[in-house]
């Protein structure tokens, strides 16, 4: 079976080789991303793998059912970059990898609130300057303050259970409310009381509809003055000039982006040597109390492994005809 891998990058082509030794498959790696242009690259491929960037419009899926390509692998959870739709129609099967560590992505959540509060990279560049001044660097103690958790699936449960290691009240929002959660101390309420009340508000929940620009002018009048915003999601979420905006009034005090609106081209690139034209992007990079890491929340070893392996595992499903509850549908 020939596989074509778009976005493809050295840990992508290491761990999908580790999964993919011994068996019947032959990789093809492409580092560009897939687009309708680099699209024509799939020819003579069985299956395109592709990433959480990758634009699998319906012109895209039209070049690749005159291929006769049948299966699209996606090494990621989000699929909301893919026209269903359009691959519905052309009889083309989505699979995903619906979890691969959500303790990744909880934890890199919680080292951007202990990185805002208290500013260690600001510390780390002040010594290396051989500034020892402690002036500017106050946080605050994370014992007793109350998180608001949007969204309390595998990762937001997660999340939630390091904050209360640390000693905080946490407030959750979710369609799907939780027993267990709530039998250990965490308070579902709606989410203007989340906004209202939380010193720390995390978001945790898919990008739909109905939680596009959760975060936007409306919403930020709603916020506790000086909440830490953090999003380690989807970039969607969020209303950028909104966000900036609460930045400047002082409502929102810190700000933790490890996903944004318009990553796409950006985020996971070597873009050191040229001219980035976002100036929403730019201006966020301006901010003290702002920190940006580029998709970096599932990036550790466990979690590449798990996406090989599954990704792997869903193509040998599809070849044999097995069952899988990692098939997307409409």
């Amino acid at each position: 079976m020939k596989i074509a891998v778009f976005s493809s990058k050295s840990y992508d082509r290491r761990f999908l080789a580790s999964a993919m030794d011994g068996k019947e498959m032959d990789c093809t790696f492409f580092e560009p991303r897939l687009t309708v242009e680099t699209a024509p690259l799939a020819r003579d491929h069985d299956v395109v793998c592709a990433f959480v960037h990758d634009i699998v419009s319906a012109e895209v899926i039209d070049v690749f059912h005159s291929f006769g390509i049948k299966l699209l692998a996606l090494r990621c959870a989000g699929f909301n970059n893919v026209d269903l739709k359009a691959a519905a129609e052309a009889g083309m099967t989505v699979m995903r990898v619906p979890a691969y560590s959500p303790y990744a992505v909880a934890e890199h959540a919680c080292g951007m609130i202990l990185e805002l509060n208290r500013k260690y990279y600001r510390a780390y560049n002040r010594i290396r300057e051989n500034n020892f001044s402690l002036e500017g660097l106050v946080g605050f103690d994370l014992h007793g303050k109350t998180v608001g958790v949007i969204g309390t699936g595998i990762i937001g449960e997660c999340f939630i259970r390091i904050m209360q290691g640390f000693g905080c009240h946490v407030l959750a929002h979710d369609v799907y409310e939780k027993e267990e959660l709530k039998k250990n101390g965490v308070k579902y309420v709606p989410l203007e009381d989340v906004f209202a009340q939380s010193d720390i508000i995390s978001l945790h929940c898919p990008l739909l509809e109905s939680t596009k620009h959760l975060i936007r002018a409306e919403t930020i009048t709603q916020l506790k003055k000086g909440v830490m915003l953090i999003n380690t999601s989807r970039g969607g979420l969020i209303d950028t000039p909104a966000a900036i905006d609460g930045i400047k009034s002082g409502i929102i005090g810190h700000l933790g982006l490890d996903v944004y609106e318009e990553e796409e081209g950006v985020f996971f690139e070597d873009l050191s040597s040229e001219v980035i034209i976002d100036d929403n992007l730019m201006r966020l990079t301006t901010f003290p109390n702002v920190l940006i890491t580029s998709h970096q929340a599932f990036f550790t070893k466990e979690a590449l492994m798990n996406i090989a392996e599954t990704t792997v595992k869903n193509i040998l499903d599809f070849q044999s005809g097995a069952d899988s509850d990692n098939v997307v549908t409409l």
